[in-house]
């Protein structure tokens, strides 16, 4: 059985490990150069179809 004391112990060690993660995420996202509007890439039928251009005839 875990006694009272270890519960609160597991619990501290939990939260700061999370914290962590989020402040370390938060600097990755921070030093990272984002878009401003994400761009979407065409697929399917949203693609624009080109044609070659094989001169006259």
């Amino acid at each position: 059985m875990i006694s009272n004391n270890e519960m609160i112990r597991i619990r501290r060690q939990m939260q700061r490990r999370i914290r962590d993660v989020v402040a370390e995420r938060r600097r990755t996202r921070q030093q990272d150069p984002a878009p401003s509007t994400p761009t979407p890439t065409p697929t399917g039928a949203d693609q624009e179809v080109c044609v070659a251009d094989n001169g006259p005839g």
